[in-house]
């Protein structure tokens, strides 16, 4: 007989901050700038750790709110793990978003939290249009989210990301260009169908006079066109026909 899986621990706020700043490491933190990371409000805890008092608390969405609040750097990653993304708020979803100021926050909530909220999709279409830098980011982050983990949506609302992609390709703001490429390569690495467009639409940024809009081509391009790639999504097709039959 297999083992029960043990329930998460029940713990307040106060509590998983306090293991939070247990876990930190001056070290760490001091090497968080170079990586475009603040350290201001960082404790210094490792993501490794982050993950593994995630997984030890479990979705405990009252914890979200408080841990947010407080600022600190890793109390806003390990967000991503204790909310339950199937009672997220378009509003909470947009407030967090508009607080974002690193890529990894960012990037950590869109792929471990937003990307499994039913309103993810409309918050792409929302926030790609957005003026700030990781408000930009994270439409483009949530898109490549999806594109890896959601393995029901149909082609069709990937192909209408292609637009936002086109769209934003020519902001220059490091973690805007890179979050565009992100998501033009995520795509194109769900099927055959969306390889070949995403193909098309590197390539037609690749020879843009727009220096962004050709470096995002460009780094898509290199990507795609891999064997491996290429490979994954002859694969991927084969078993989705296989899964038809």
């Amino acid at each position: 007989m297999a083992a029960k899986k043990s329930p998460p621990d029940s713990i307040d706020p106060a509590q998983a901050l306090a293991l939070l700043t247990n876990a930190a490491s001056p070290a760490h933190r001091a090497g968080l700038a170079r990586y475009g990371i603040p350290d201001t409000h960082a404790l210094g805890v490792p993501m490794r750790e982050i993950q593994t008092l995630g997984k030890r608390f479990g979705r405990q969405p009252a914890l979200a709110q408080p841990l947010w609040d407080s600022g600190i750097y890793e109390a806003r990653l390990l967000v991503a793990f204790v909310a339950d993304p199937a009672q997220l708020t378009v509003t909470q979803m947009d407030r967090w978003c508009r607080q974002f100021d690193n890529w990894a926050v960012c990037d950590t909530l869109c792929l471990h939290l937003f990307d499994r909220s039913p309103h993810a999709w409309g918050r792409i279409d929302a926030w790609a249009g957005k003026r700030g830098e990781f408000e930009k980011r994270a439409a483009f982050a949530l898109l490549a989210g999806l594109a890896v983990h959601d393995r029901h949506t149909p082609d069709a609302p990937f192909l209408a990301g292609l637009a936002h992609v086109d769209a934003a390709a020519g902001d220059a703001r490091n973690f805007v260009s890179k979050g565009v490429s992100w998501a033009l390569r995520a795509i194109g690495h769900r099927n055959v169908a969306l390889h070949a467009e995403a193909i098309a639409h590197a390539s037609a940024l690749a020879t843009s006079d727009n220096p962004t809009r050709r470096w995002v081509g460009k780094d898509a391009l290199r990507d795609l066109g891999r064997a491996t790639v290429r490979a994954k999504v002859a694969k991927s097709d084969k078993g989705r026909a296989h899964k038809n039959v």
